[in-house]
């Protein structure tokens, strides 16, 4: 086991890490609400779909299914933040076990951040796409109340 002394440059790496595990925490508060919000708008869609006109079906349908499809995009969203997070976790527990045991692990150390980033940016590019989704719901809608 290595001396205190020599553990204070480990616990200087793992810190990138560990903040990293709390920006992707706060990412995935946004895109839960985001999903709360989904499920929510749906619910409500659903209910005035079943109670409205049939000349306002057509409309709701529409956003109903754009809903669907956003809601399929935040959930994709959030697994790949989520797997980011996990996998910065995996990070710094291979900085410490390596730093421990004295173990060459430079090549794991180097997959799992790759690892961790590309997920971060699957993540960010279907949270991106939920809303430009969500910006052209909205301009459909728009344009419908104009008349458009």
């Amino acid at each position: 086991m290595r001396s205190l002394e020599n553990l204070i440059p480990t616990l200087q790496v793992a810190i990138g890490p560990v903040i990293l595990i709390s920006g992707v925490g706060l990412l995935l508060l946004s895109m839960t609400n985001r999903l709360g919000r989904v499920i929510d708008r749906t619910r409500q869609l659903t209910e005035a779909h079943r109670a409205g006109a049939e000349s306002d079906r057509a409309r709701l349908k529409g956003q109903l299914e754009i809903l669907w499809r956003r809601a399929r995009l935040v959930r994709a969203s959030i697994v790949w933040a989520a797997s980011g997070a996990l996998l910065a976790a995996l990070l710094v527990i291979f900085l410490f076990a390596s730093t421990l045991l004295q173990l060459q692990w430079a090549v794991v150390i180097v997959i799992l951040f790759g690892s961790c980033m590309a997920a971060i940016i699957v993540a960010l590019i279907y949270f991106i796409r939920d809303i430009n989704l969500s910006l052209h719901a909205l301009q459909m809608d728009m344009n419908f109340k104009s008349g458009k």
